[in-house]
């Protein structure tokens, strides 16, 4: 097997991209989550960019260990002194020099002939061995290079002392076929060691970051420059967990590995998206909300019978804990039937069918049928009295006028069997104080594990009546006691719609654990 390195760009090219900005604190917290990762190399920052991204990359030099640190820097004097004194306190540093090499970065953002680029390769490599005998040179818009000159300014940045060369597709323009052939003919014409690393740094303006990654790789390329997410400049870079889960799952094709701990590809997502407060769409490969869940009847059957069916990945290989079933509308009979039989009811023959028929109609209404609707549904089906789920009817929030005072939420819930229960709850938000009112009634302690809100305006041409007619899609995760429940719901207003999912999420929260307790009770009595 070849082993890639994996140098993870997400705090340098990833932050520099709209929307994606980060604190150093952020910074800090997720080069911490790369390094257990273990990413060969952490790219965190450009140092000349700002002192408060210089203080950024020395702090996470100082405290993160494990992978080399690395610093970009232009081929300047400057730049390269600047990274060098970032990185300073990190053990194992790396200064990673780029110029633009194709013909429109000479003409028209560098002004300089060819000779003069050769020469800023070769006297900036040189004076970044100075600080350390690790640096990589990169040929912005390689892609767009002549190939014999490229070959030149790589061959020259080599002769320097760049002991990784880097071959970037600044703009996302390549094919998989191109840059293959192009690797191909790089590792076979550029002058160098038989050390020197060959990198790919590919962006996803096509959307062929990953499978460019991947053919650079069976081109001759032992480093693959990517991010968290695939986020970046424009469209994004080359996202790690997939280009890592390619490599892992079809090692029989591309033969080679990287040293990724892939349990924690989950982990490292998460954090980034509470950092960037983007999450990752939920069509997302790998890490998406629906990477591994199923709702369609005919993949569920399946499902059941053999996860291998229609997963090519366990959800365990990344660190995520999963019930792959979703129920909806598109379940099917066995899917029901195995979920209740893990609720501790057991559908066959008629029963199966009149329950089916109900949960249609509910799934036809909610679209997801959580497992507090479904426990609902059951007892319903098998006692014959309706079962009422908590349902919000009123919340107020009173502002405090001192600065110094908290929010204070009344919160009104109904509910089939305990009627309509009122409490009040202070907090130092808003939202806080009215989950915190519902925790009470409900009795589920809680602790908001992640929140995704979603307004979505309303047609143009359809006028509303209310001059807006939009409404708002809130999707909530709440942790109880160390587990994760969801809970969502859809609503007019924000305040209302975040309260009404956190109720459907510690309503699912309280289904469980009155679940848990029958079935100890029934164990206890055997």
């Amino acid at each position: 097997m070849t082993m890639v390195r994996i140098l993870d760009t997400t705090l340098r090219d990833g932050e520099q991209a709209p929307g994606f900005s980060m604190t150093p604190e952020g910074k800090l917290r997720m080069a911490k989550a790369l390094a257990a990762l273990n990413v060969d190399v952490i790219e965190a920052g450009f140092a000349a960019s700002g002192q408060r991204d210089a203080d950024a990359i020395a702090e996470i030099a100082r405290q993160v260990e494990g992978p080399v640190i690395c610093s970009l820097a232009r081929a300047t004097r400057g730049d390269i002194l600047a990274a060098s004194a970032a990185l300073a306190p990190a053990p194992r540093r790396r200064i990673h020099v780029f110029i633009g090499t194709s013909p429109l970065h000479r003409e028209f953002k560098l002004h300089m002939s060819r000779e003069k680029v050769l020469e800023n390769i070769r006297t900036a490599i040189a004076y970044a061995r100075g600080f350390t005998d690790d640096v990589e040179f990169s040929a912005e818009d390689a892609i767009r290079t002549e190939r014999d000159y490229l070959v030149e300014c790589l061959s020259a940045a080599a002769e320097a002392g760049a002991t990784t060369l880097n071959v970037p597709d600044t703009v996302g323009y390549t094919t998989p076929d191109e840059i293959y052939d192009l690797f191909r003919f790089l590792t076979a014409n550029v002058d160098c060691s038989d050390e020197t690393i060959f990198s790919a740094h590919n962006h996803d303006d096509l959307g062929m970051a990953v499978a460019n990654s991947l053919a650079a790789i069976r081109g001759g390329a032992r480093q693959v420059e990517c991010a968290m997410n695939g986020i970046g400049e424009r469209a994004g870079n080359c996202a790690l967990e997939d280009i890592v889960m390619a490599l892992k799952t079809r090692a029989d094709f591309f033969q080679a590995e990287t040293a990724i701990d892939t349990t924690r590809i989950m982990a490292a997502s998460r954090i980034l998206a509470q950092i960037t407060n983007t999450p990752p769409p939920r069509n997302k490969s790998i890490v998406g909300a629906n990477a591994f869940a199923h709702e369609s009847g005919i993949h569920q059957h399946g499902i059941l019978q053999n996860r291998e069916t229609y997963e090519i990945m366990k959800p365990e290989d990344i660190g995520l804990a999963t019930e792959a079933i979703v129920l909806g509308k598109h379940s099917g009979r066995h899917a029901l039937a195995a979920r209740a039989q893990a609720l501790g009811y057991v559908l066959t023959g008629e029963k199966l069918e009149s329950a089916f028929t109900a949960f249609r109609t509910v799934a036809d209404e909610v679209g997801i049928v959580d497992t507090a609707r479904l426990l609902a549904l059951l007892a319903e089906q098998e006692s014959g009295r309706p079962q009422r789920l908590w349902s919000l009817s009123k919340v107020d929030i009173r502002a405090p006028v001192s600065s110094k005072s908290h929010p204070v939420a009344r919160v009104e819930l109904e509910h089939g069997e305990r009627g309509r229960v009122t409490d009040i709850a202070s907090a130092p938000g808003a939202l806080d104080a009215a989950f915190a009112a519902v925790s009470q009634m409900i009795r589920v302690p809680a602790r908001v594990h992640a929140l995704e809100m979603q307004y979505i305006a309303a047609d143009p041409e359809q006028p509303a009546s209310d001059g807006q007619g939009a409404n708002v899609l809130v999707e909530i995760q709440i942790e109880v006691e160390g587990e994760i429940f969801a809970g969502r719901a859809r609503a007019r207003d924000i305040l209302p719609c975040c309260v009404s999912a956190y109720i459907d999420a510690a309503s699912n929260a309280e289904a469980v654990r009155a679940v848990r307790g029958s079935f100890s009770a029934g164990s206890r009595a055997a």
